[in-house]
C-alpha cells in the first residue's frame, strides 16, 4: 500500500471496510439537523453535509516512476443526480479522465514509468469514497508548498458542470499560482452558515476568498434588512481567526435568467449585491469583486448549462478572469 497524502478536507473518515470518505466540514460533535429542510416534505435533508461529504478539490500529489497506479472508488449520485470523473495529471497535465459509475470500482491507469510528479484529483460531485491507492513502485508523497486558499461558495464554486475536478475553477486557479486549495464550494447552499465561518476561522490560510449571494437569492434566505448583517457576522468570525489574512468578497455572477427576477422577500440579484457590499464593507480590509465583471450580461448563452450553472467553458473563463484578481489580492506573506 502506498503511503498516501491528500489535502484539501477537514477530516477523513474511514469505515469498516477501510473506505475513506473526505469531508470538507468536520461532522463530528455538529447538529446535522440544523441545515435539514424543516417541514419540507418532498426534499431531502441535510443537504450541507452531503456536499461536504463531497471531496470537491481534495487531491493527491506524488512524485514517481512508477507504470501504474491503482484506486479502489465507490461512487452514488447525491441529491443532483450526478458523479463526476476522476482526474490524473502527469506534471500538471492531464493525462486520465476517469469516469465513474455507481458502486465500487477498481481503476487502474497506465502512468510513464519515469520520474514523473502525478496528481490524483477526486470528483467534485457525488457521493465518494476511496481504498486502496498502490503504485507499482516507489512512490513519494509531495507536501503542498504552496499558500494555502480557501475559498467559499455555491455551485458555481463547486462545479459539477466542470469538465472534470482538476478543471473547476477553484482548481485552474490554484494550480496556476500553486496555492494549496481548500475548495468550500457547496451545490445549493452558502447560506452563511456558522459552521462554515468557524471552519475557515480556524483553518489556517494565507487567503481567502467568498463567494456570496446567489443561493441567498435563489431562497430567499435573509431580506434587504437582515442580510448585510449577516455578512458582516460572518465576516467576523473569519476575521477573528485571520486579523491579517487577505479577504476577498466576489458578489454574484450574472445570472441570465435570474438577473432582473424578484425572489420571495422582493429582492434582486443586484439587490444582494449592494447587501452582500454594504456588510462586507464593515471590515475596511475586504477586498470586493463585482461579479458581473466576472460573467457579464453579455456573455454568450453557450457558457450556461441552464442559464444559471456555467458549462466548462464558463468555468474555465471564471477562472481565467479570476487568477490575475485573486493574485492581486493576496496572499498574505508565509510569516
Amino acid at each position: 500500500m502506498t503511503e498516501s497524502l491528500w489535502s484539501g478536507y477537514q477530516y477523513e473518515e474511514i469505515d469498516a471496510d477501510g473506505w475513506s470518505t473526505y469531508w470538507r466540514l468536520d461532522p463530528r460533535g455538529q447538529n446535522l439537523a440544523l441545515t435539514d429542510w424543516l417541514g419540507v416534505a418532498d426534499k431531502p435533508g441535510h443537504r450541507l453535509w452531503e456536499r461536504a461529504a463531497t471531496p470537491a478539490g481534495v487531491h493527491g500529489v506524488w512524485r514517481t516512476a512508477a507504470a501504474t497506479v491503482q484506486l479502489e472508488v465507490r461512487a452514488a449520485q447525491g441529491i443532483y443526480g450526478q458523479i463526476a470523473p476522476l482526474d490524473v495529471l502527469v506534471n500538471g497535465v492531464l493525462h486520465q479522465r476517469c469516469e465513474l459509475t455507481e458502486g465500487e470500482q477498481q481503476l487502474t491507469v497506465g502512468l510513464p514509468g519515469s520520474s514523473e510528479v502525478v496528481e490524483i484529483w477526486l470528483p467534485q460531485s457525488g457521493r465518494i469514497a476511496i481504498r486502496g491507492l498502490s503504485f507499482d513502485g516507489l512512490a513519494e508523497p509531495v507536501a503542498p508548498s504552496g499558500p494555502r486558499w480557501i475559498t467559499y461558495g455555491s455551485s458555481i464554486t463547486q462545479c459539477s458542470g466542470a469538465a472534470g475536478p482538476s478543471e473547476t475553477w477553484p482548481a485552474l486557479v490554484a494550480r496556476h499560482h500553486g496555492w494549496d486549495l481548500q475548495c468550500l464550494g457547496f451545490s445549493g447552499e452558502c447560506h452563511l452558515d456558522p459552521v462554515v465561518a468557524r471552519t475557515i476561522r480556524d483553518t489556517p490560510a494565507r487567503l481567502i476568498s467568498l463567494c456570496l449571494g446567489v443561493n441567498i437569492q435563489g431562497g430567499s434566505t435573509f431580506s434587504g434588512r437582515t442580510l448585510p448583517g449577516q455578512v458582516e457576522s460572518f465576516i467576523a468570525t473569519v476575521r477573528s481567526g485571520h486579523p491579517t489574512t487577505p479577504i476577498v468578497v466576489i458578489t454574484p455572477l450574472s445570472v441570465p435568467d435570474r438577473d432582473t427576477e424578484r425572489n420571495g422577500v422582493g429582492l434582486t440579484l443586484d439587490d444582494i449585491r449592494t447587501c452582500v457590499e454594504l456588510g462586507a464593507r464593515v471590515d475596511p480590509a475586504v477586498q470586493i469583486i463585482d461579479g458581473r465583471t466576472i460573467l457579464t450580461g453579455d456573455e454568450p448563452r453557450t457558457l450556461y448549462t441552464d442559464g444559471l450553472h456555467p458549462g466548462p467553458e464558463g468555468y474555465r473563463l471564471i477562472a481565467e478572469r479570476l487568477i490575475p484578481l485573486l493574485a492581486a489580492a493576496g496572499p498574505a506573506p508565509n510569516i
